[in-house]
């Protein structure tokens, strides 16, 4: 009996110590272990979820980092805003060097305007002085008839913003209208436009590029008519509305070329044309010294006593798609009815003459 104890006892330890060879522990104490282990696993996973869930509810303290991202996205606007605007300035600057050379290289409009004293004269060349304004490298000579220049012109010039030149030079006596005349029996402005003409051979060159108009100060102007002829060759022409009798006069144009005018006033002067129906360009007056217009012709022949001197039919420029589009009306001013004025004058209560009208 003590023998086979003996044995059992000696297979145990036998088996024990092959187990601790083989690298095994006894199987009852290792699954307390690993059941410890799986357990304080648990507790601290279920802790950590807890204490997880537990901050999803409190609030962060963040204002660091927006305060930061603010900063950021606040310096990023000031930057673009500075490069927007330096991308403007720089436009703008292009713009005007642009529009700069543009106008330094067009042709100069020089209008020569004669005028003369009447009571609608400082509405009429307030009128005119306005739609110039509009007019790129324009230069305004006007000429009054008169035997002095006035404080009235010199004024309105002085206030109108435009490149100007004011002259004057009186109608030899018995070339004036008298009172009662009508506007058609005499010629006007012609010794006016002579001087403007005299003043431009004066103090022009002939390498400079431009074109002569003669703007009288009753017209009315289309702004286009100014760009229809601002790169005058020779002489340019175009329609004229209300005048001859006519709702217009006209050249007649056949494949770009005058061959002819449709007018029913003196049909067959040499240039059957109102004084605003062309202009000239200045190198072309200056070339020829003489060329001016004459005091002493027959009426109607004003603008052919000039233009004679200077083209023929054929070199005439038709602007003005062809001469088909009015782009500038004869029109005139109403002559005021002034008896109320007269009869307080005679009271002596007329208005103040102190005061322009």
């Amino acid at each position: 009996m003590e023998r086979e104890r003996a044995v059992g006892n000696s297979e145990s330890v036998r088996c024990r110590l092959s187990s601790c060879l083989l690298g095994r522990r006894p199987a009852g104490p290792m699954k307390i272990r690993l059941k410890n282990i799986f357990v304080i696993y648990f507790i601290v996973s279920v802790i950590g979820l807890l204490y997880a869930l537990m901050q999803l509810g409190q609030p962060c303290d963040c204002s660091h980092h927006l305060k930061s991202t603010s900063e950021l996205i606040h310096a990023k606007d000031k930057k673009i805003s500075q490069l927007q605007n330096e991308l403007k300035r720089l436009e703008a600057v292009g713009k005007a060097e642009r529009q700069h050379i543009a106008t330094v290289t067009l042709p100069t409009i020089y209008a020569i305007t004669p005028t003369y004293s009447r009571l609608v004269q400082k509405a009429e060349l307030l009128r005119l002085s306005q739609t110039f304004l509009h007019v790129k490298n324009f230069h305004w000579i006007v000429v009054e008839d008169s035997a002095t220049t006035t404080r009235l012109v010199a004024d309105l010039l002085t206030q109108s913003g435009l490149k100007f030149t004011h002259l004057n030079m009186e109608t030899p006596q018995d070339y004036k209208l008298k009172q009662n005349d009508p506007n058609w029996l005499k010629p006007r402005g012609v010794e006016q436009r002579n001087l403007g003409l005299q003043w431009l051979r004066e103090n022009r060159e002939l390498s400079e590029e431009g074109v002569v108009y003669f703007a009288d100060d009753d017209n009315t102007y289309s702004l286009q008519v100014f760009e229809e002829m601002r790169f005058t060759q020779r002489v340019s022409v175009w329609p004229v509305g209300l005048v001859g009798g006519l709702r217009f006069e006209r050249p007649l144009v056949e494949k770009g070329k005058v061959v002819g005018f449709y007018t029913a006033w003196k049909p067959n002067r040499p240039f059957p044309m109102d004084m605003a129906g062309f202009a000239v360009a200045l190198q072309l007056l200056l070339a020829n010294r003489e060329a001016k217009f004459d005091l002493l012709v027959e009426r109607g022949y004003l603008e052919s006593s000039l233009l004679q001197s200077l083209v023929s039919i054929e070199e005439l420029e038709p602007k003005a798609d062809n001469c088909t589009k009015v782009l500038v009306w004869h029109t005139r001013t109403e002559k005021p009815k002034m008896k109320q004025e007269e009869l307080l004058q005679k009271q002596g209560l007329g208005s103040d003459i102190n005061i322009d009208v």
